[in-house]
């Protein structure tokens, strides 16, 4: 049986502070979650009952083994992730200053190995069957995970629903200023891409919001999907439909895991045929509900916690996922 979703791209142990308000250095103890965000938005999805998996590569050591552990927890098949030696599983820590301001720190060196996925290695029959593909800019940032991120784009030939999370984290790239060819290749396969004010400008070169989704349709995709933060967020397709949904009120606890949480539910509404509209209002209340909780991959909202939001117009309490 074919997937729901498949996706591609980063994986690694989240240690977060369990102390909030404070600086890193100060901070006494740590909760250790499955991360990183392709794998977040495969378990995003996986919790509101779509069949999810991932591809992805960790290190050949103890965080490496968690990782399969929280996977198959969380429901993902981890059948495509696999270690590589003298790698370590990238780490990411971050600091928790709420309402909006969460610094992170990534050890992902020498090198992380979700970015030593080769194209030769990838089952293009599953990536081709799913429901829905979804890619990484992280994932064009270097080689091989850039070639084959594009083959596996390339061979789908825009089957079915393919996103581009736009995914700008410039300390990524040795020259950030060569992304952009690499992200309109990318865009040229795909029929959905997300970002943010920032990620859309590295792609188009454009920040106002409807322009920049207007250049994204230009550049092939059929669903634009621009985040404004406090703005919320605004999705245009290409037969002209638009839908620009606020946030939903929520007390912030910590606010990194909210856009995985989005991709999750945008996959699951398109996948439910569901009106755009509807599909953001859904994607909306679901990061939201993540933003009220510190962890990301364990804080992932089930169906009926998304539901309760929506009907209450606001997310009530927070807590633990």
């Amino acid at each position: 049986m074919a997937y729901d979703l498949i996706t591609m791209g980063r994986i690694g142990v989240d240690l977060y502070p369990l102390q909030t308000g404070v600086p890193l250095a100060q901070v006494s103890s740590f909760g250790k979650f499955l991360g990183g965000s392709a794998t977040n938005v495969a378990v995003a999805a996986a919790r509101l009952g779509r069949r999810t998996a991932v591809i992805t590569r960790t290190g050949d050591d103890p965080f490496g083994a968690y990782l399969h552990e929280a996977l198959r927890g969380f429901g993902v098949d981890d059948r495509w992730v696999a270690p590589v030696p003298g790698l370590p599983t990238p780490v990411t820590f971050c600091e928790v200053f709420p309402p909006d301001d969460f610094p992170l720190y990534f050890y992902r060196q020498p090198k992380a190995p979700d970015l030593e996925i080769d194209a030769h290695e990838l089952d293009l029959d599953a990536v081709f069957d799913a429901s829905v593909f979804w890619v990484t800019g992280t994932g064009l940032s270097e080689e091989p995970s850039r070639t084959a991120t594009l083959a596996a784009l390339a061979h789908r030939a825009r089957a079915g629903t393919t996103v581009f999370d736009l995914d700008w984290r410039p300390m990524f790239w040795a020259d950030p200023e060569a992304a952009r060819p690499f992200y309109t290749e990318a865009l040229r396969h795909t029929t959905v891409a997300v970002g943010n004010l920032d990620e859309v400008e590295v792609a188009t070169g454009l920040r106002e919001p409807h322009a920049a989704a207007r250049a994204l349709l230009d550049a092939g995709v059929e669903l634009a999907v621009v985040k404004q933060g406090p703005k919320g967020v605004l999705a245009v397709s290409g037969t002209g439909e638009t839908a620009e949904v606020p946030p939903l009120p929520v007390d912030v606890v910590n606010g990194l895991g909210a856009g995985d949480a989005f991709g999750g539910s945008l996959c699951h509404g398109l996948l439910a045929g569901w009106d755009l509209e509807r599909v953001m209002r859904y994607a909306n209340a679901a990061g939201a509900i993540v933003a009220s909780r510190l962890e990301c991959s364990s804080a992932m909202p089930t169906p009926a916690e998304v539901e309760s939001a929506l009907e209450a117009g606001a997310v009530r309490g927070g807590g633990s996922g």
